[in-house]
C-alpha cells in the first residue's frame, strides 16, 4: 500500500504538469470521500482534480494489482503500464494516458517525462570474463587455480539456492517461462536457428518441444524446490580476477526459481569447451565439470537437483548451439550439444558422473 498526503499529490502534480500546477482536491473516485483513502492500494483509483495555469483537469491515478499470472513484480506490473502508457492513446475511443511514474522508497510519486527507453548503471567491477580462462585451458592446459575457482564458484552457488521461498505459483511461473518465453526453449527454436537448418530438422525440434512438454508436467511436482538463483551464469556472466577472486554479471529471468538452472548453465559450457577437441569430454573440462558437480553436490546434498535438470540442460544446448548466437562452431560441436540435450531429456534422472553416456 502507498502512503498518500496532500502534499505529495500536489508535488507529483507539479512535477508532472509543471511549477503552475495545483492539486485541487482528490479522493474516491465515486465521492471524494477521502474516509479510507490516506491508504491508495492496488485495484482502488483515486480521483485528482487539478489545474494548469487556472485551467480545470481530472485523472484517475491508478496502480496495476500484483497476481500469479506474471505479476508478482513490480517490474512486471511497470511494463504493463508501461505499455499501456505507449499505445492507448493510439486506439480510438481508448481512455488517453495523462502520465505514467513510480513511488520511490520514500513514498513519493515521481512521473516519467517521454519514457523512450530504460538504462541501468551498474558498478565498475576488476577482472576479465571467465571464457578467457577456458580458452587457455583449451590451449595449454589447466592450473590448481582453475579447479579452485570452479569449487568457489559451486560454494557460492550452493549458498545462494539456500534462501528458499514457499510460492508454488512462482515456480510454475519460471516452469512456464523456461519453456514458452521468447528468451527461453520455444522462442530459441524459433529465432535462433534457420528453418529449415539441414543440421538439426524442424522434425527434431517438433519431437524436443514434445518431450519438453512432458517435464513441464513432471516439474508440477517441485515446486517446493523453489529458490533464489542466478538465472544466466554462464562464462561470459563471471568475472574472474586471475588469484581466485570472482564476480557476477547479468542476473536474469527472476529473482526465484529453480536451482538446477544456474547448475546446468555452468555444467554445460565445460562441455561445450570440450567438444571442441574431442566428441566427449575428457582431460581437463572433465575435471572441472566433475568438481563442479561434486563441489555444488557434497554442500547442498541436493540430489534431487539431478530429477529436474533435464529441460534446463536442453534450454542451455539451445543457446550454445545456435548459429545465430555462436556462428563460428564447427559442425561436430552443434552435433554434440544436439546429441546431448536429446539423450538428456530422454531419461527421467541425469547421471553426471557418467556423461558421455549422452553423447553416443
Amino acid at each position: 500500500m502507498i502512503e498518500l498526503t496532500s502534499a505529495r499529490l500536489d508535488s507529483f502534480v507539479k512535477a508532472a504538469f509543471g511549477g503552475n500546477a495545483r492539486l485541487v482536491d482528490y479522493g474516491d473516485l465515486a465521492s471524494l470521500d477521502k474516509q479510507g483513502m490516506k491508504r491508495f492500494g492496488y485495484g482502488k483509483p483515486l480521483l485528482l482534480r487539478y489545474e494548469v495555469d487556472g485551467e480545470p483537469h481530472e485523472g484517475v491515478l491508478s496502480v496495476m494489482r500484483g497476481d500469479k499470472y506474471g505479476h508478482q513484480f513490480y517490474w512486471d506490473r511497470a511494463s504493463v503500464l508501461m505499455f499501456q502508457f505507449e499505445t492507448s492513446a493510439a486506439m480510438p475511443r481508448h481512455v488517453r494516458p495523462l502520465g505514467l511514474g513510480y513511488v520511490d522508497a520514500a513514498g513519493n510519486l515521481v512521473p516519467l517525462r517521454g519514457p523512450r527507453e530504460f538504462f541501468i548503471l551498474n558498478e565498475k567491477l576488476e577482472g576479465y570474463d571467465y571464457y578467457h580462462d577456458l580458452e587457455r585451458i583449451r590451449g595449454g592446459g589447466m592450473v590448481p587455480l582453475d579447479v579452485e575457482n570452479v569449487r568457489a564458484l559451486a560454494r557460492w552457488l550452493a549458498e545462494v539456492h539456500s534462501v528458499k521461498k514457499d510460492d508454488p505459483d512462482l515456480y510454475f511461473r519460471r516452469v512456464r517461462d523456461l519453456v514458452g518465453s521468447s528468451e527461453c526453449i520455444m522462442g530459441l527454436v524459433d529465432e535462433a536457428f534457420p528453418h529449415p537448418y539441414s543440421e538439426y530438422p524442424d522434425e527434431r525440434f517438433q519431437a524436443l518441444e514434445r518431450g519438453v512438454l512432458d517435464w513441464r508436467w513432471k516439474l508440477k511436482g517441485y515446486a517446493h524446490r523453489l529458490a533464489a538463483v542466478h538465472g544466466d551464469l554462464h562464462p561470459w556472466n563471471v568475472l574472474v580476477d586471475g588469484r581466485g577472486g570472482f564476480s557476477v554479471l547479468d542476473r536474469s529471468r527472476g529473482e526465484w526459481g529453480e536451482p538446477a538452472g544456474d547448475l546446468a548453465t555452468l555444467a554445460i559450457n565445460y562441455l561445450l569447451f570440450g567438444l571442441y577437441d574431442k566428441p566427449r569430454l575428457q582431460g581437463d573440462f572433465e575435471r572441472l565439470y566433475r568438481v563442479w558437480f561434486e563441489e555444488y553436490l557434497e554442500r547442498t546434498s541436493d540430489d534431487e537437483a539431478l530429477e529436474v535438470i533435464a529441460p534446463f540442460f536442453v534450454f542451455r544446448a539451445l543457446v550454445i548451439a545456435s548459429p545465430e548466437w555462436y556462428p563460428s562452431h564447427p559442425p561436430e560441436v552443434r552435433r554434440g550439444l544436439f546429441r546431448f540435450m536429446e539423450n538428456v531429456l530422454r531419461e527421467e534422472r541425469f547421471d553426471w558422473e557418467r556423461i558421455n553416456r549422452y553423447m553416443e
